[in-house]
């Protein structure tokens, strides 16, 4: 058990500071300077968080524990000192990046059934642990969010709860349910992106 505990907060760490370098890069594009490259890639990496945990009414988590701020430091450096190589790297980020979607989506919803919450809430709260820092990071930015235009993401954080729900439903074990939520938001995402898989548009007259 310890194992596992270990690591999930390894893999977290790794999603938390892929998020971090997806906000960076994307103030590098605009030519932000450090600060607001840091700014962003913490909008990415604890934004979804923040919002869940005041609507839920709880002291935001990353007010319990530096090791977010140090992470998005540490990916600031990461990008300042590798910038030159970074876009080789870009399918390994992808990866990561749909690893942390995953977790944060998992732990939203766990914290949220923690808080005495329902299920459609608990979902509700997964996608916007999961997708909501992104939207942030775009609005600063200036540019339209991602998740409202390209591949299948939130909808994937989405389904991946509804499968969380309904294995619990049918009494499945907690550590089967987390693993089976996890594996399919990852593979819709993957699939999504491989497929160029994408909601239909809405048109104009």
């Amino acid at each position: 058990m310890e194992y596992n505990v270990i690591v999930t907060q390894v893999i977290e760490f790794l999603g938390t500071f892929a998020f971090a370098i997806s906000g960076i890069r994307h103030a590098a594009a605009k030519h932000f300077d450090w600060f607001g490259g840091y700014v962003c890639g913490i909008a990415v990496a604890i934004g979804g968080g923040t919002i869940r945990d005041v609507m839920l009414g709880a002291t935001p988590f990353w007010m319990t524990t530096p090791i977010y701020m140090i992470c998005t430091a540490l990916a600031l450096i990461f990008v300042i000192i590798f910038a030159r190589h970074l876009e080789g790297l870009r399918n390994t980020w992808f990866v990561f990046d749909t690893l942390g979607l995953a977790l944060f989506t998992i732990a939203g919803i766990q914290k949220s059934l923690a808080f005495g919450q329902p299920y459609w809430v608990a979902i509700i709260m997964g996608c916007i642990t999961g997708s909501a820092g992104g939207v942030i990071r775009d609005i600063l930015l200036n540019n339209e969010p991602v998740i409202f235009h390209k591949e299948i993401y939130a909808m994937a954080a989405v389904l991946g709860g509804v499968t969380y729900w309904a294995l619990d439903i049918l009494g499945v074990t907690v550590e089967v349910t987390v693993i089976a939520s996890f594996i399919v938001t990852c593979l819709i995402r993957f699939l999504a992106v491989r497929y160029h898989l994408s909601l239909p548009t809405l048109k104009d007259e």
